[in-house]
C-alpha cells in the first residue's frame, strides 16, 4: 500500500512526462483518433441478438441523445452467424435472427447516421462456438467489407492449435487493410501473449484484461490492472478495459465512479445496457460531456493511478489545455474523505486553481487543495487548472 504522501513527490514525472517511445510504429489506419464510443449487445443479451434489436437500438441511440453525445457504432456480437459456413466457405448470417440480411441491416444503421460493427475470433470458433476466422482472414473480411461493416470486435477463442497472438491478430488486420474499406480493428485477446508489445501496430485497440461483469469488484479489479498498460496508449492506438457496465447492475455511484474512470483511461467508451428502455439516471451517466471529453482528450499520456491510501485512490490524466482531469475514487463501503494538491496533479505554481466539478457542473477555486468526501463505491471528478486570480475571485 502506497501513500498519498509518499507518491506526491514524484507524480508529475509519472504522469506528465511524456512515456519512452514504444518499440513498434502504431497502426496508421487514422480510423480511431480518439477512442471509440457505441453499444455492444453482449452484456445484456448475449446470443439472443437479432435484426430488430440492432435496429431498434439503432432508433434508439439517434433520439436518446447517445449519437448526439458522440457514440457511433451499433456492434453485433457473438451467435449472429450459422453454425456452418456455406459450400463456398463464407459465413452466413442466421436467417431467423437476421431475415433481410447483414446488407439490409447495415443500411439501416447507416442511415441513421451511425456505424455498424460485428464479431469473430481469431480462432477455429468463436467463443460460443460458431464458426470463427482463423486461416479465413481475407474470405471473411471481405464479406464484411461488402455489407458495409464499419467496426470489428476479434475475439480471441478458437486457437486449439496454440498459434502465436501476433500472427493470428496481424493476418485478420492485414485483410481488413486490403478491403480498401475503413474498418476499426478491436483487437480482444483478454491481455495475454504479450499483447502490449504488438497491440499497438495491429489493432486500434486491445483488450488489457479478461471479461467484465455487472459488479462492483469485478470493475474495481480490471482497473486495478490499467496502470500497467498506461504508456502503450496513444491516438489511433487504445487500451481497452473492456464494456461498460452503466446501465445493468452497479448502483448509480459505482457507475459514475465506472464511467469516470474509463474515461480518465481513454478508454473505448461501449455502452452494454438496453438502450431502448434505459432510466434517465442511466441516460445521464453515458452522455456527460463533459466527462466525455476527458476520454476524448489526448494530453500525452492516458490517465493513470498516482497515489493509493488503501481504499481511497487518487487517479489523474494531463489535458490538452494544460488542465488535469482528476478523480477522487472511494472503493470502501462507507463515505471517505479523498485529497490530492494541484502539485501532484503536476500543476505549475499560481494564485489559485479552477476546480470544476464533473458531474455537478460546478466551478469553484482552490489554494492548492484538492479534497472531497466521495461515497461509498463512488467518485468525484474534477477538471483542475490553474488561474491568475486569487482563490474567491473565480
Amino acid at each position: 500500500m502506497r501513500s498519498v504522501a509518499a507518491l506526491a513527490a514524484f507524480t508529475a514525472a509519472l504522469l506528465f512526462t511524456p512515456p519512452p517511445s514504444p518499440p513498434d510504429t502504431p497502426l496508421d489506419n487514422n480510423l480511431s483518433p480518439t477512442p471509440v464510443l457505441g453499444w455492444n449487445d453482449w452484456n445484456t443479451f448475449g446470443c439472443a441478438v437479432t435484426d430488430s434489436l440492432i435496429r431498434e437500438t439503432a432508433d434508439a441511440m439517434s433520439t436518446n441523445g447517445m449519437a448526439a453525445a458522440g457514440y457511433r457504432y451499433v456492434t453485433i456480437d457473438d451467435c449472429w452467424s450459422q453454425h456452418t459456413r456455406d459450400p463456398d466457405g463464407n459465413l452466413v448470417a442466421d436467417p431467423a435472427k437476421f431475415p433481410q440480411g447483414m446488407k439490409s441491416l447495415a443500411d439501416y444503421v447507416h442511415g441513421k447516421g451511425l456505424k455498424i460493427g460485428i464479431y469473430s475470433s481469431a480462432g477455429l470458433t468463436t467463443c460460443a462456438g460458431y464458426p470463427a476466422s482463423l486461416d479465413h482472414e481475407v474470405r471473411d473480411a471481405n464479406l464484411w467489407a461488402s455489407w458495409g461493416i464499419d467496426y470489428l470486435k476479434y475475439d480471441n477463442c478458437g486457437n486449439t492449435e496454440g498459434r502465436p497472438g501476433q500472427e493470428r491478430f496481424a493476418a485478420m488486420r492485414d485483410a481488413l487493410t486490403a478491403t480498401g474499406r475503413p474498418i476499426v480493428f478491436a483487437v480482444c485477446n483478454w491481455g495475454t501473449d504479450s499483447v502490449r508489445v504488438w497491440g499497438p501496430s495491429t489493432g486500434n485497440s486491445w483488450r488489457t484484461t479478461g471479461d467484465i461483469t455487472d459488479d462492483w469488484a469485478a470493475v474495481m479489479a480490471i482497473l486495478e490492472a490499467q496502470p500497467a498498460w498506461a504508456a502503450r496508449s496513444r491516438p489511433g492506438a487504445w487500451n481497452d478495459p473492456d464494456m461498460l457496465e452503466v446501465g445493468n447492475g452497479l448502483t448509480d455511484d459505482e457507475a459514475r465512479a465506472h464511467f469516470s474512470l474509463w474515461a480518465l483511461l481513454n478508454a473505448p467508451l461501449l455502452a452494454g445496457n438496453d438502450l431502448r428502455s434505459m432510466t434517465e439516471r442511466t441516460r445521464v451517466v453515458l452522455t456527460n460531456a463533459e466527462v466525455i471529453a476527458v476520454d476524448q482528450d489526448w494530453g500525452g499520456r492516458q490517465g493513470t493511478r498516482i497515489a493509493d491510501d488503501g481504499d481511497q485512490e487518487v487517479w489523474a490524466k494531463p489535458m490538452s489545455d494544460g488542465s488535469a482531469a482528476v478523480v477522487l475514487l472511494n472503493r470502501a463501503d462507507t463515505p471517505a474523505a479523498v485529497s490530492t494538491t494541484a502539485a501532484a496533479l503536476g500543476l505549475a505554481d499560481a494564485p489559485a486553481y479552477s476546480v470544476r466539478d464533473l458531474w455537478e457542473h460546478t466551478t469553484g477555486s482552490s489554494a492548492g487543495g484538492i479534497s472531497a468526501e466521495v461515497p461509498a463505491h463512488g467518485a468525484v471528478v474534477y477538471r483542475v487548472s490553474a488561474s491568475t486570480l486569487r482563490p474567491g475571485e473565480l
